[in-house]
């Protein structure tokens, strides 16, 4: 009788070390997908302040460089076909990639124009639009740590197994657009 509990038990057992197993790999990967979405949050929250403020800096800087009609309108264009879509397709991704130009093109320019950095109320904004670009490189930095983390993890063995079952792909990182990697902004200052 012995035999036949043993032979029993021991099936069960390991069934059940399986599970255990399956259930604390699943576990992980939650909680490791739930990091990376934190942290794209955090990257959306600064891409949203940015998004905000642009509109005060441009609206403040306007009057002193109204010939600069370019770079305004650079930033227009970015935003609109940032609102008009969906946030993580091509395009969203292209207008934050136009905007990350035009928001450089704005700074260079403003740092040019020694009136404006006399205008206290522009100075700030400046000032805001600086620190929220900082920010924005630091969330986007805390990302990519946390996203490869991730992506390591689902490709280990036999996390691997798990992610596959349960349906964690891997993530994509931020990256340079071909044109942050290869070309420098120009700003023209001369009078049109």
């Amino acid at each position: 009788m012995n035999k036949k509990l043993l032979y029993i038990l021991i099936p069960v057992l390991a069934i059940v070390f399986i599970a255990m197993g399956a259930i604390g790999q699943y576990n992980g990967l939650v909680d490791s997908y739930a990091e990376v979405e934190n942290a794209q949050s955090n990257v959306d929250t600064q891409l949203q302040r940015r998004y905000d403020l642009i509109p005060n800096v441009v609206a403040s800087v306007k009057g002193a460089m109204e010939h600069e009609t370019e770079v305004f309108t650079a930033i227009a264009d970015a935003r609109a076909k940032i609102g008009s879509s969906k946030q993580g397709s091509a395009e969203y991704n292209e207008g934050q990639s136009q905007l990350d130009s035009a928001v450089s093109r704005l700074l260079v320019l403003t740092e040019n124009y020694p009136q404006l950095n006399s205008n206290q109320q522009v100075s700030d904004l400046i000032t805001e639009l600086e620190g929220t670009e900082n920010r924005l490189l630091v969330a986007r930095k805390d990302y990519n740590t946390i996203a490869t983390a991730y992506n390591k993890k689902i490709k280990r063995f036999p996390t691997s197994i798990y992610a596959g079952i349960f349906g964690y792909e891997k993530v994509d990182l931020f990256q340079a657009t071909s044109d942050a990697a290869t070309t420098v902004p120009s700003v023209n200052l001369k009078d049109k």
